[in-house]
């Protein structure tokens, strides 16, 4: 899977919140300054030809439809990100947020008591 600029990825979080739309929907959803609505149609024409999306005409507009779920891209963008910042150890990205002061002795906590739960 490709990984998306910043500006596809909050184009894809805005089909995401939305669901099946037309671009006009997916403009609502962004936050303000909002793009033009041309450079959203770009960036999702680009979405589609790197298949994040699929279109449907509907009389003379054409609707988006999501191919990746949102789950599915943050599962692959995390594991290529902990791959190239931490040489793929979880524990030092932990650890980073540790010495960063990112995460608190509290959430460490939560979060062995989740994984010892699995």
């Amino acid at each position: 899977m490709e990984k998306l600029s910043q500006q596809e990825e909050e184009a894809m979080q805005a089909v995401w919140q939305c669901g099946p739309g037309f671009i006009k929907d997916f403009l609502e959803q962004l936050q303000e300054p909002k793009p033009p609505y041309t450079t959203l149609a770009s960036t999702i024409k680009n979405l589609e030809r790197k298949e994040f999306l699929k279109s449907e005409k509907m009389g003379n507009s054409l609707r988006y439809i999501p191919i990746i779920k949102e789950e599915e891209y943050k599962k692959r963008f995390m594991s290529g990100f902990v791959s190239d910042y931490f040489q793929n150890s979880y524990k030092d990205l932990v650890t980073f947020f540790a010495n960063e002061k990112k995460i608190s002795a509290s959430d460490l906590q939560e979060i062995i008591k989740l994984i010892e739960k699995q």
